[in-house]
């Protein structure tokens, strides 16, 4: 959907699901305590073979992307 079913005034952009959105704070904090401040690089988050793991893990743990792609395989 182009919005947030959260925030539903709030277009759902991957920044907004990565980084913003008050549903995964749990979720962010743990990849926070895993990467530091690279977690909040999106380019780091993506490219870098040390936070792939992490990165999965925050993906799977929201649930969010689980009804079209089911749970992503981690490395």
């Amino acid at each position: 959907t182009p919005n947030c079913p959260i925030c539903q005034n709030t277009e759902e952009t991957i920044h907004h699901f990565l980084f913003e959105c008050p549903q995964y704070d749990r979720e962010r904090f743990t990849l926070h305590q895993k990467l530091g401040r690279k977690s909040t690089s999106l380019p780091y988050l993506l490219t870098d073979s040390a936070a792939m793991e992490h990165f999965l893990r925050y993906v799977n743990s929201t649930g969010r992307l689980k009804p079209t792609f089911g749970d992503v395989t981690l490395p």
